[in-house]
């Protein structure tokens, strides 16, 4: 008896300390979060990130986050960790992926393919560093595209550096150059402080605020805005808001987007630089009229140019279709945009029509050619970011562009690199749409 009394207070002890060990195991998995299951199941549930037209761009496969378009706009959907998005969509729309809800995007992955493919091929020709393509719908502000280079691939995300993994479209900022000259001129025109007609003295050089300036394209020694924005003059930029009022122009540039939050529900996009009027002088007001002294993004560019094609409105971007928006914002009269487009058309096509023009198309826009601003605010003499913003049809505009290139090593002037770049876009644009040529071809 005395021996059966032993076994059976052995095997309950035994019986005790299995159950002690297994609440002990499953006590410490709580205590450190990694029920593995459920860490699946919400991996496995997450939502679908999609394309305008339906293309799944971001899904859950057997367990694993995949991106089956590989590259395509690959810095904008982003990437996810083990159980969370670290960047893009699946960063700042992870609640809702998460939650087993699908995100569909504004993008046309035939467009973004386009802008991607000659964007990538540009680049790498003319030796960038990096670069970006925001293309827009004029009438809606829908994003179309938003192209990067290098470009990314989210299926392979350690391999790439951050800079790389970064959306440059968004969140790289630089100094605009030349392509402020079509806003400032439809601030300067929309407030009456100069005509069409009016005839500007232009000499190669000018002394400003004490500091000398200087034309690089020679040009007639006095011009109306049409040749101002043809030859790309600083000196006449510098006479057309000489009598400007900094306080007024300022307004305009705030409407336009620049330094101010550029309004993209949940997605950060940066807001620029639009230092306070009190601090421009004059030498600042003439700088700012021709793109210096001023930081934007790709992105606040092609939403700034948008309102020139836009018939004056300026409207937020939207990047995921039923996100909300502000209001829509009437910045310049229509018939003033009217007149830019048709400025910036013939300026384009009398000046660089091989570089940013399609035979039997109407295409405006204007270029910019920026020295990067290094360190102590001065100016870089080998680094520039090369520009260039326009839209088609010039007359009735459906799509807005913005092209910029960062450090490129060969030609490195807006008209040699972000302009083809943009009218090679147009051109595969035109195409998708099966729109062809007016004129039997001709410019």
């Amino acid at each position: 008896m005395e021996v059966k009394l032993i076994r059976r207070t052995r095997a309950l002890s035994l019986v005790s300390l299995i159950l002690f060990l297994l609440l002990a195991l499953l006590y410490t998995r709580v205590q450190l979060a990694i029920p593995a299951p459920l860490r699946s199941q919400l991996v496995l549930t997450r939502g679908e990130i999609l394309a305008s037209n339906g293309m799944v761009l971001a899904e859950t496969v057997q367990g694993k986050r995949v991106y089956p378009q590989g590259s395509l706009a690959g810095q904008l959907i982003g990437m996810m960790g083990t159980d969370q998005g670290l960047s893009g969509i699946e960063y700042f729309y992870n609640h809702r992926l998460a939650s087993g809800h699908s995100v569909t995007l504004t993008i046309d992955p035939t467009i973004q393919a386009i802008a991607q493919q000659v964007l990538d091929k540009e680049a790498k020709k003319q030796l960038g560093m990096y670069g970006s393509v925001v293309v827009l719908d004029t009438r809606t502000a829908q994003v179309l595209a938003v192209a990067n280079y290098p470009s990314f691939d989210p299926n392979h995300w350690r391999r790439y550096s951050p800079k790389v993994q970064r959306n440059t479209a968004f969140n790289s900022e630089f100094e605009p150059g030349s392509v402020m000259k079509g806003l400032t001129v439809g601030a300067v025109l929309n407030s009456g402080y100069a005509t069409p007609t009016q005839v500007f003295p232009t000499p190669m050089q000018r002394v400003v605020g004490g500091v000398l300036i200087h034309d690089v394209v020679p040009h007639p020694g006095h011009m109306t805005i049409q040749g101002i924005l043809q030859y790309s003059s600083n000196i006449g930029m510098s006479h057309v808001v000489q009598h400007f009022p900094a306080r007024l122009m300022h307004r305009y540039f705030a409407q336009y987007g620049f330094g101010q939050p550029t309004g993209v529900p949940k997605i950060y996009t940066d807001p620029g630089q639009l230092n306070p009027w009190q601090t421009w002088g004059t030498l600042g007001r003439a700088t700012m009229a021709f793109g210096q002294g001023v930081a934007t993004t790709t992105l606040q560019l092609a939403a700034a140019y948008n309102v020139l094609a836009d018939n004056g409105i300026y409207q937020q971007p939207q990047v995921v279709e039923g996100a909300k928006r502000q209001p829509p914002v009437q910045v310049l009269h229509p018939a003033v945009t009217r007149l830019i487009r048709g400025l910036l058309r013939i300026a384009t096509a009398i000046q660089i029509p091989y570089e940013a023009t399609i035979p039997g198309y109407s295409l405006g826009g204007k270029t910019g050619t920026a020295q990067e601003v290094v360190s102590g605010g001065r100016y870089s003499n080998s680094i520039y970011d090369s520009t260039y913003t326009g839209f088609f049809p010039a007359e009735e505009p459906r799509i807005t562009v913005a092209v910029m290139i960062h450090g490129a090593k060969r030609n490195y002037f807006g008209s040699d690199l972000a302009a083809p770049i943009f009218r090679d876009i147009a051109a595969g644009v035109l195409s998708h749409w099966n729109i062809p040529p007016a004129n039997g071809g001709l410019y």
